[in-house]
């Protein structure tokens, strides 16, 4: 009992003793309890202003271009995937679906002409054109460490998106000598790889080489003659002996053929670039190669020239005026100011413009022929084209009456001449009515803009409203005027760019001054070869609408930008109007329009001419452009797009028949779907 009696005392102390110090932590608590809230509010408050530090970074580093670069990174990786399982499937299943779809597939060209006996005779060169051909890095900054050997240029265009800065840097040119930039060196890519395919699944040569293989051609009879692109063609020479090495290898291949000579197959610039070697190889030494005047009727039986822009083309002068064409005028009108914001922490435009200005192989693209060839103020070549009747020719196989004809062109006469205009008003009114102040006397004025944009500077940015008020002022340009502008908006370019390039017609061939080399990728000044047993193809594209003149506006003014623009606001108010998105389009392979392609195999050098004194034979070979029937049938067999043509059924039958042995008579002579020859005459040239 006692010692129930003791655990009870004991119980009865502890819960006294276990409630006063309840009393004691009630009391402290009442006390503290306003220095608590105040802690706790505290504590709340700093806990807020950490969520808002947390989401404030976040917002930060989540800038434009980690959208950009998900975006490209999500395209890609949808393009690699889709890639990967093409590449899975069996290689007959493609093949299999086309033929349930669409029926039976005819046989490729190399396959075709195989099964009737063709086989390898001459030896062929391609010859690339500008951008379609890699570059690979041999030197750079520090911003490019771990990329020697790998493509800047082609390829998967990785370092794009990945250092854009770093990459703009090392594709362009140094812009006083139009060469490497100091610790630079992008080299062309050597190889049959060099320019088969631009990038993965997108093919420009490589179709053609593995018909060509079917018919017996390898490697040993086939020479890509790579070059860099972005150098005027002389440079090639100066800087990596390019002219040398495909006179080299030329010769090699005709003396290893049995004496074959070789068929050379030069696309779009690379047209040009391979009449300027022409010239140089039968130039003497040192500004020539030394091969003597019959070194072209030695080692070559033809040159097929596809989709050559003999005599420049207007999407060059857009390129180099305000770094446009139509697509990228049409994106800033959806976006206005997408492309000249901080995109990839860049002014993109200016960025294109800067980088493309150095290149002066741009410059070899620019118009040739001012307006005798291209029109004037009141008149064009073109100047009948009407779309919806060439589309009833194509689809009923009709001819319009001549009084149609009449009718229509009145209603519709269209200033192709004028290659830039300042307003829609100014394109179509008559020449009498247009009021122009002379701009190349005119004072430039001062940018302020021009001391805050050095990293994206281009020549626009030591110009003033003046000069840009002087532009405008102008009102319209034609190809005689063209070079003059832009020698004002952009004077260091076209100072490097007029030691290599001319844009004349000359009076007298047998001229001392012709023999430079600035002068030898016009045709319209130089003399093709005395080889009268060579005969020269003009094959290229027709049936798509193709940049021809543009309507300008002034841009909205801003920092570091680029003060004009195409005014894609503007169309046509019918389908003849040729007039959409603040262009005028011809009839072309939507970038070199027919009357380049085709004219001086039409009539300039068509029989013995001054500018082709032997009597070189020439043929127009035209391929009418059908789209693709359907997803499975890819960039089509019957394209006439300027690239997609190289996948064309019908021109690399053409081709393959030539390099196996035949002449041009073989082929059918001339193939043609447009108004070229008509055009042509209305081309008052001397012959």
């Amino acid at each position: 009992m006692s010692l129930i009696r003791r655990r009870k005392a004991t119980t009865e102390a502890e819960k006294a003793s276990t409630s006063e110090e309840k009393k004691d932590h009630d009391e402290i608590t009442e006390e503290g309890g306003d220095n608590k809230k105040e802690l706790a509010a505290k504590m709340k408050r700093s806990d807020e202003e950490k969520t808002k530090k947390k989401k404030s970074k976040g917002n930060k580093n989540w800038s434009c271009i980690d959208g950009c670069c998900w975006f490209i990174g999500c395209i890609c990786t949808i393009w690699w995937l889709l890639l990967f399982l093409y590449n899975m499937m069996p290689s007959s299943l493609p093949n299999f679906v086309t033929e349930v779809i669409t029926g039976p597939l005819p046989d490729p060209p190399g396959v075709k002409l195989r099964k009737e006996g063709l086989r390898a005779k001459h030896p062929v060169v391609f010859v690339p054109g500008i951008v379609t051909g890699g570059l690979e890095l041999w030197e750079g900054h520090e911003c490019a460490e771990g990329l020697f050997r790998k493509r800047m240029w082609g390829g998967t265009f990785g370092e794009v998106y990945k250092r854009p800065l770093c990459w703009v840097d090392h594709m362009s040119l140094d812009n006083e000598t139009g060469l490497d930039p100091p610790g630079i060196r992008l080299r062309p890519v050597s190889g049959l790889v060099a320019a088969d395919y631009f990038m993965p699944g997108y093919f420009v040569w490589a179709v053609l080489i593995a018909n060509l293989a079917q018919i017996g051609y390898e490697e040993k009879t086939m020479y890509m003659a790579a070059y860099d692109w972005r150098l005027s063609f002389q440079n090639t020479e100066v800087r990596d002996q390019t002219l040398s090495r495909i006179k080299s290898n030329i010769e090699l291949m005709v003396t290893t053929n049995n004496g074959n000579k070789a068929v050379v197959i030069p696309h779009s610039m690379g047209v040009l670039y391979f009449l300027h070697f022409m010239k140089w190889v039968e130039a003497p030494a040192p500004m020539g190669g030394g091969g003597g005047p019959d070194w072209c009727a030695k080692h070559i039986k033809a040159v097929i020239n596809i989709g050559g822009p003999f005599l420049g083309v207007p999407k060059a002068v857009a390129g180099l005026f305000s770094s446009e064409a139509k697509d990228i005028a049409v994106a800033r009108a959806i976006a206005p100011g997408f492309l000249s914001n901080d995109i990839f922490r860049l002014q993109t435009l200016q960025h294109v413009m800067k980088m493309s200005r150095t290149w002066d192989s741009t410059m070899s693209m620019i118009p040739k022929g001012g307006d005798t060839i291209w029109g004037g103020l009141e008149w064009s070549p073109e100047e009948d084209y009407l779309p919806s009747k060439r589309r009833k020719m194509r689809n009923e196989s009709e001819i319009t009456s001549k009084h149609e004809n009449e009718s229509l062109l009145s209603q519709n006469k269209i200033h192709y001449g004028r290659i830039i205009s300042f307003g829609k008003d100014i394109a179509e009114v008559p020449a009498s009515q247009i009021e122009r102040i002379e701009f190349r006397d005119a004072d430039k004025g001062h940018n302020a803009a021009n001391t805050t944009c050095r990293d994206v500077w281009t020549e626009y940015h030591d110009m003033g409203i003046k000069g840009i008020t002087a532009i405008a002022n102008y009102k319209v340009y034609t190809s005689d005027s063209i070079p003059d502008l832009l020698h004002y908006v952009a004077p260091k370019m076209m100072e490097r760019g007029s030691k290599h390039f001319s844009y004349g017609i000359a009076d007298d061939l047998d001229d001392p001054k012709y023999q430079h080399y600035r002068y030898w990728s016009n045709p319209l000044e130089t003399k093709l070869p005395n080889a009268p047993e060579m005969e020269i193809f003009s094959m290229y594209g027709v049936g798509i609408p193709t940049e021809r003149a543009y309507i300008y506006k002034l841009s909205p003014a801003a920092d570091c930008y680029i003060p004009f623009q195409i005014d894609s606001s503007i169309d046509g108010e019918d389908e003849d109007n040729c007039l959409e998105d603040g262009v005028f389009t011809v009839d072309g392979d939507e970038t070199v329009p027919v009357l380049s392609a085709g004219f001086m195999n039409a009539k300039g050098w068509r029989g013995k001419t001054r500018f082709n004194p032997s009597g070189i034979r020439t043929y127009n070979r035209e391929y009418d452009h059908a789209p693709p029937a359907n997803l499975l049938e890819g960039r089509g067999t019957q394209s006439g797009a300027h690239v997609d043509i190289m996948g064309n059924f019908q021109l690399m039958e053409d081709i393959i028949r030539v390099a196996a042995g035949a002449a041009g008579e073989e082929l059918g002579g001339d193939q043609v779907h447009s108004d070229i020859f008509k055009w042509s005459e209305k081309i008052n040239l001397a012959l």
